[in-house]
């Protein structure tokens, strides 16, 4: 057990006077100077004292709300509580009841309309550090070492085939696998992962933290293999012939949306998938040393508000040039997380707010030149509760551009639904799932994460696949998952 040194408060005792005077604790972040010519990770993490003084600021509600704020109903308190006694390990343990991918979660998931939104502590001030705890507990057992592996249950003697390795599918399999079934993860892509590996870059979640998880998956005895296009090598209902009991769809939100604006077909515009994925899965960034072609942007123009544009704004300003954000709407009406936009705006990227685009320009070899865009005004909301924004005559401008970076949005991969015409889909194309046990129109098979509810978070598709879990283990079984 760590015990605080003589500099540091005494976090367990008294705690009722104490947690008043402990305030929210900093992380410690890389230079903005700095780190916009590196890909390393930003936030630095708390150090061991810094983490338990963290956590002595937790109350310990007897009902608490950060619970019921989570989508994947982590012990909260409960871990929190142990990072503040110093079992640092136990706290990665408690986590891992709940949560298969808690260093993941603990950097991306965004806490501050979750968990944290329920913490009482913000009602008045500062609601306590919970991504930034469970980040912490995660990162020091990864470096310490000396975690027990998870117990399985005895063999149940049944299949399932998981499709795709991405937040949603990474949880099915781990669940199944420590109840006692037999896991094969079927991933189109050279490395599994899905949107962890391809769609966030190296400084916001580096990958070894990814790969660090997919083995423990296979050190439970999931088997992997990569390369491999469920819709092209074999169908859904073939895996079902071949003797799989049940399959989990789990194939992401990876087509691209793209404005339909002139000028889009251009040499220079990209969808950010593209864009992301030649950077953080297929190492562009390391060109030559990885073969991949690289994208040397001079001045990146990426369009959209969301988690995706400020990661490939930033990534387009790590490779060197200028970087812009074009947004329709206000900055309050931006869908990234508050600390992705400040990141952003401390690293020197450029934002053109209330400003939409209207066409790409080219030159006579149709690469990009810039980006003709519109101020924008708002005006009443519209179905999503925001202010519509809309044009204001007149107020046409241009953009200086040699790459543009589209990244208003994702679709649901129609790969799936297109070659298993027994499962139903939504006039979205997502596949129509069942709220409570997620399986599908066809018998066996069921889906979750971004195909099922559209493009959403990584703790979300955690969720829904652990709701899928449960129900396939009774499907298979007709029994209740083991408390383990």
């Amino acid at each position: 057990m760590k015990t605080p040194s003589a500099d540091q408060p005494e976090v367990n005792a008294s705690p009722k006077k104490a947690r008043p005077k402990v305030p929210r604790q900093p992380m410690p972040e890389q230079d903005p100077r700095r780190r916009r010519f590196n890909f390393e990770e930003v936030p630095r993490g708390y150090s061991e004292e810094t983490a338990m003084l963290e956590a002595s600021r937790c109350i310990q509600c007897k009902k608490p709300g950060c619970v019921a704020g989570c989508p994947v109903n982590i012990h909260i308190p409960a871990f929190i509580k142990l990072i503040a006694e110093g079992r640092f390990i136990d706290a990665l343990l408690k986590l891992k009841e709940q949560t298969a991918l808690p260093a993941v979660c603990g950097r991306v998931c965004p806490q501050e309309t979750q968990c944290e939104a329920q913490c009482i502590l913000g009602k008045k001030g500062d609601p306590v550090a919970i991504g930034r705890l469970e980040r912490f507990a995660a990162d020091y057992a990864r470096k310490h070492g000396n975690v027990p592996d998870p117990v399985k249950a005895t063999p149940t003697g049944k299949r399932v085939a998981i499709v795709g390795s991405g937040p949603a599918g990474i949880t099915v399999a781990g669940e199944l696998a420590r109840w006692g079934h037999e896991v094969v993860v079927y991933e189109a892509l050279h490395l599994a992962g899905g949107v962890l590996m391809y769609g966030i870059p190296q400084f916001r979640l580096p990958k070894e933290i990814v790969q660090y998880e997919i083995n423990a998956l296979q050190r439970l005895g999931v088997t992997i293999h990569t390369d491999y296009v469920i819709g092209k090598s074999e169908t859904v209902p073939q895996l079902m012939a071949q003797g799989f009991d049940a399959v989990f769809i789990a194939t992401g939100a990876g087509l691209p949306v793209f404005l339909g604006i002139p000028g889009e077909n251009a040499i220079g515009v990209f969808s950010a998938n593209e864009f992301l994925t030649r950077a953080n899965l297929m190492r562009a960034i390391d060109f030559p040393r990885f073969a991949t072609s690289p994208i040397r942007p001079h001045r990146a123009v990426t369009v959209g508000g969301g988690n995706v544009a400020m990661d490939a704004a930033r990534t387009a300003l790590r490779l060197g040039g200028e970087s812009t954000i074009v947004y329709r709407r206000s900055k309050a009406e931006m869908p990234a997380r508050a600390e992705e936009v400040h990141h952003a705006e401390e690293e020197g990227v450029v934002f053109h707010l209330l400003t939409n685009p209207v066409r790409i320009l080219t030159d006579a070899r149709k690469r990009v030149t810039g980006v003709e865009c519109l101020r924008m005004e708002l005006g009443e909301p519209d179905a999503s509760g925001r202010r519509r924004p809309v044009a204001v005559k007149g107020s046409e401008f241009v953009v200086p551009a040699d790459t543009v970076i589209v990244a208003i949005g994702n679709q649901p991969n129609p790969l799936v639904p297109q070659t298993s015409p027994e499962i139903t889909t939504s006039k979205w194309g997502t596949i129509t799932a069942d709220s409570v046990t997620m399986m599908t129109s066809m018998p066996g098979v069921f889906a979750g994460g971004d195909i099922v509810s559209g493009a959403a978070t990584v703790i979300s598709a955690m969720g829904q696949g652990k709701m899928a879990a449960r129900a396939m283990h009774r499907y298979l079984t007709g029994q209740e998952p083991p408390q383990l």
